[in-house]
């Protein structure tokens, strides 16, 4: 929404009581806004230290979601509930690099269960397999709009959640069957069209 000089005069009229009135009627209807402006103004942990406490959330919860490996549903619920944690984290910190890390950081705990998710029938992890793939393909397009010097790190990541995709069978078939490359899990392997190529691969009716 686009607003008038009129509107914005009319704002900038108000006394500051009015002002303040107003800007705590705002921050009661938007939680999300409140966060980012108080880790903004006065919170005094850094992005680092915040995506570090992310990080052992994330390591918690798939631990106590891993419990209901055997009930593959609850279990993505559990780690879409756990995504829009990180989603929200990243909106409060504008933490680009946690955007990505966070991201690869819980696939790779999720596969740190591969034994558990390998003992459970394909069509019950359909499901979660495609939603593992698609965040992943998600953190590498994310990886390509970033400074190169991040590049190292993110790669560290990405060998590792290799590894673990090579070493579930199920999993390693589907990215296979979706047109995923693996060259693609090192940074300067993504190709710069990656938007494109996924588009292609969508509309041919895969990825979803």
């Amino acid at each position: 929404m686009e607003y008038s000089k009129e509107f914005k005069t009319a704002l900038s009229n108000f006394s500051s009581i009015e002002k303040d009135r107003l800007i705590f009627r705002l921050l009661k209807k938007d939680k999300l806004l409140s966060k980012k402006l108080y880790f903004e103004l006065i919170d005094t942990e850094t992005t680092d230290q915040k995506r570090d406490q992310m990080e052992e959330l994330i390591e918690e919860k798939v631990l106590s979601a891993s419990k209901h490996l055997s009930n593959p549903k609850y279990f993505l619920v559990l780690i879409r509930k756990l995504s829009a944690e990180i989603t929200e984290h990243i909106k409060v910190t504008a933490d680009k690099f946690g955007e990505v890390s966070l991201h690869l950081f819980l696939i790779n705990k999720i596969l740190d269960h591969n034994d558990k998710l390998s003992h459970q029938r394909f069509d019950n992890v359909y499901k979660l397999y495609l939603y593992l793939i698609n965040k992943l393909i998600k953190a590498l397009l994310t990886i390509k709009k970033l400074d190169e010097d991040y590049w190292i790190e993110f790669d560290e990541l990405l060998e590792e959640l290799e590894t673990k995709i090579l070493k579930n069978n199920y999993l390693q078939k589907l990215c296979i069957n979706n047109s995923f490359d693996f060259n693609w899990l090192k940074s300067d392997g993504i190709p710069e069209n990656l938007d494109l190529i996924i588009k292609g691969i969508k509309s041919q009716g895969f990825l979803k």
